[in-house]
This record gives C-alpha cells, structure tokens and sequence, in this order.
C-alpha cells in the first residue's frame, strides 16, 4: 500500500536519515505515525458498520418496536447526525490551537461520553413500558451518541491535512487508515455477529418449533422459550456493546498518544475567519466537489441500503437464519484482502476509472442475492464480489477528495483553514445518504404489514425485503455512477494540480 501511494513523490531529496522533501528540509511521515492515525479511524468504523448491519434488526425483533417507530428512529437519528456534523466542523475550524494541537482535544473530550452512550444504545428497556418510551430512549440516545461520534470523527479525518509530510506521504496514510477502517468493520462485525447471531437463530428456530401455535397474547409470558431467547438476546446486545467500547478506548487512546499534530505550510492561520454561511457557499460553489458530493451520495445510498437491510434480509427473505453474520465475516475479510489491489489500481489506471470499475461489480451480486433462496454457498461466492466492491467504496471517497480539496485551493488562494468543511460536508452526505436509505427501508416494511415475534412474515414483506436487496440499490448506483462521468478531475488535470501545489508550496516554506 505504501509504495502504491508513493509513486508521486517529489524526487531526488537528500537523505539525511530521515529522507527529506526535496525543497522542503521536512522527513517524511514515519510508519509509526500512519499505523497511529490508521488505528485512531476504530472507532468510526467499529460502531457504523454495527449500528448499519444490526440496529434494524435490533430495534425491529429484540426490541419490537414497529415498523413505523423504528424507522422513525433510524431516520431522524441519521438526519440528526448529518447536520450537527457541519456545525461541528465550523466549531472545530474556530477552536483555538492549544499545546496538544487543535484537533486532539475534540478527539479525547468526546470518547468517554461516545462510549457511555453507545452502551446505551443497546440496552433494551422493560417490556412492561409503552413503546413511546422506547422510543425516545432508543431516539435520544442514537441522536446524542452521533453527536459524540461526530466531535471524534470530524476532527479524526480533518487530521489527515496535518500529519506532517508530502501529499503523497497523507496517500499513504490514507491507505493505511482505509485498511484499518476493514480490519476494524471486520473485527466489529465478527465480534457482534458471533455473539448475538445465533440468539437470533434460536428465536427463529423456537418460532418454527412452536410452529404457529402459540397466541400473540402469550408471547409476553415468562415462561415462554421465545421471551427466555429474547432475553438472552438482549443481553448479548448489551455484552457486545461493552466490548466494542472497550475498543473504542483504545484506539482513542493510541491516536492521542502517537500522533502529534503537523501545522500545515499553507494554513497559516490557526482559526478560519471566514463566516459560516460564506464557508458553506464558497465550497459548494466548487464544481468538482459538488459533483464528487452528489455522487457518493447516490452510492452511498446504494450501498448502505444492502447493508442496512441485509440481515433482516438473510432472517426473513432468503431463509439463511443465523448465517448472516458469517456472510458478513466473508465480505469483510475480502475487503480486506483487496484494499492494497485498489490502491494499486488506482496509482495505475486513475481513480476516476477506479470508481466506475470497483463500483460496479455489486450490481451483478446484488441480481444474484435476490434471485437464490437457501444456499449458503452461493451467498457465500456472491460476498466475494460484494467485498471486493466494498473495498472500494471505503478507498475511493477519502482518495478523491484531496484532489478536490487542491483544485478549490488553486482557485481559491485567499480561503484558508477549509479543510474541515470539506471533510465535515463529505461526512455529512455519506450520513444523510445512509439515514435515507435505512429510513426508507424500514418504512416500507412497515406498509407492508411486518409485525415482530410474527414466525413467517407474509409474502408482501418478502417482496419487499427483494426490491430493496436489489432494484433500488442499482438504480441508485447506476446514478451515482452517471454523475461521475461529468467529475473533472481527472488522471491528468489531478497531477497538474499536484505540480502547482508544489511549486507553490517551496517559496511559501522558504518565507516561513
């Protein structure tokens, strides 16, 4: 991955032992670093993909809201979390520069609460409450925790314009981060799904044993080997959740400990003094970034709808009852696995040319999901390909926007300190996009009529759960990729971009 990332290096520097930038006397980013910063990105990933694959299915059969009321959850947490993203990167972008630096403040002071309350979020209040009030906890916990998460990851990704190095040292980090971001979805996942997948299969297979038999009035009843299995289903939940802020933890604390901030040549005032409104007007009058921006929305959108509904999917749909969360170990693994082969082939053919390559493999497994019913080995080829695609969807978003972050630079000489607008908003529509997706999901099947502890849902919902596995997504995705081919940015015009910065940058360091 290093060497991939580095092949735009500036040559011949001296080397003094630390192998200097040619015209800028500053070593290169050390390995150590990027391993440091890559592990800071757990957290995100750790939680995110968690909280995509299984709060659906949690809040829909663990704690059997509605349909509607779920939904409404998942939606309004999402939108929550989309727009107080913003807002957090104008108050970053305004935070003094303190002795640690001005983005490790943020990452340390919101960790412990991030934690506290993610717990919270998988913890199932008592049945004997009404639905209003698991709701709101489940609501005003999702919404809070976002928050938290948003003051770590804002300033977490903003970081990388301020690692010190040249561009194509922040490449390699980047790749370094991107890998790690599988790794931990893989680790996250696998640590989830272990411990609560085959809970879900035992309700499944009670329901079926029970076959229909036992009255809707009875299932409340403590005795019940559905509500024993729901229990320990419930705590499973709570069990997975204090191991992966145990992680969360950690990693927050290898970040703060291993990496120290790097003012950046150009950024030579520590607060942006520009207003929020211009700020916000400025960037998105920039047409690569709003095409970039429109894009990824679409594609995220796609992708994070399969993944939202996927386990709901493989219960309910495809008759893989507790499979799903060996499925999802399948597509991670391979996601990771193919991480340094996306690197590779973007250094050699573009990214642009990546995004339409890697994004479009999903389409056809997306065909064959929908199409095969109880086989597990075929959903098991099918993830190869999904997590190949998968892949670079993680690399490709956090790879492109420097090269448009550099164009806005170039044209726009007199706006400094941006950085985390740029990242912040691109965090914002990866958010939304996602938010959407699961709202619109589960919000179909509540008009069609899914009802929780229900053994067989009707063939309605089934239908559903099939549109959602497969022609929404590529619609969505057909359109994302539509609006890449008007993207300007590319192989040649990024590396033209590449040599003014440069350029631009040496008697700027000298005046400094």
């Amino acid at each position: 991955m290093q060497q991939a990332s580095q092949t735009d290096a500036a040559p011949g520097g001296p080397d003094s032992g630390g192998r200097k930038l040619e015209g800028q006397g500053k070593p290169r980013l050390p390995t150590s670093r990027k391993i440091c910063y890559a592990l800071g990105s757990a957290p995100y990933q750790l939680t995110g993909n968690i909280i995509s694959f299984f709060l659906q299915i949690f809040l829909l059969d663990v704690v059997q809201l509605d349909p509607f009321w779920a939904s409404s959850v998942i939606f309004i947490g999402r939108a929550w979390d989309s727009v107080s993203d913003p807002i957090i990167g104008y108050l970053v972008s305004k935070s003094p520069r303190r002795k640690c630096g001005k983005l490790i403040p943020w990452v340390l002071g919101s960790t412990p609460f991030g934690v506290l309350l993610y717990c919270l979020l998988w913890f199932t209040l008592s049945d004997t409450l009404p639905t209003s009030w698991k709701f709101f906890w489940h609501l005003i916990t999702y919404c809070v925790f976002q928050t938290c998460l948003s003051c770590y990851h804002v300033p977490y990704t903003s970081m990388t314009m301020f690692l010190g190095g040249s561009r194509s040292d922040r490449d390699s980090a980047t790749a370094y981060r991107m890998g790690m971001e599988v790794l931990s979805s893989l680790i996250g996942t696998s640590i989830q799904g272990l411990i609560v997948g085959r809970y879900h299969a035992s309700i499944t297979l009670n329901c079926q044993a029970l076959n229909g038999s036992l009255p809707n009035e009875t299932m409340g009843n403590s005795t019940s080997p559905l509500t024993d299995t729901l229990e320990n289903t419930r705590m499973a939940y709570l069990t997975a959740a204090v191991i992966i802020g145990s992680i969360y933890c950690f990693s927050c604390a290898v970040l703060v400990l291993g990496v120290k901030e790097q003012q950046e040549p150009f950024s030579i005032l520590d607060q942006s003094r520009l207003p929020f409104v211009y700020s916000l007007f400025t960037i998105m009058g920039h047409r690569p970034y709003t095409l970039l921006l429109s894009g990824f929305l679409f594609v995220s959108m796609a992708f994070q709808m399969a993944q939202g509904i996927f386990a709901f999917f493989c219960t309910h749909a495809a008759g893989l009852t507790g499979s799903f969360q060996y499925l999802v170990l399948i597509l991670l693994v391979v996601a990771s696995l193919t991480i340094p082969f996306w690197q590779w082939f973007l250094g050699k053919f573009g990214k642009k040319n990546a995004a339409f390559v890697g994004l479009s493999l999903i389409i056809p497994a997306f065909i064959i999901l929908v199409q095969v019913t109880h086989s597990f080995i075929t959903f098991a080829l099918t993830m190869i390909l999904v997590g190949c695609s998968t892949a670079s969807l993680f690399l490709l978003p956090w790879s492109m926007l420097p090269d448009a972050m550099d164009d806005f630079q170039l044209k726009n000489p007199s706006c400094q300190n941006l950085e985390v607008f740029f990242y912040s908003f691109y965090i914002f529509v990866n958010k939304f996009g996602g938010g959407l997706a699961l709202g619109i999901s589960t919000l179909s099947l509540h008009f069609a009529g899914y009802q929780a502890g229900n053994c067989e849902p009707n063939p309605l919902v089934k239908l559903i759960l099939r549109v959602l596995m497969a022609p929404v997504p590529i619609t969505l995705l057909i359109t994302g990729l539509t609006i890449f081919c008007f993207y300007p940015i590319d192989e040649e015009r990024r590396k033209e971009n590449r040599a003014k910065m440069e350029a631009a940058r040496d008697p700027l360091c000298q005046r400094l």
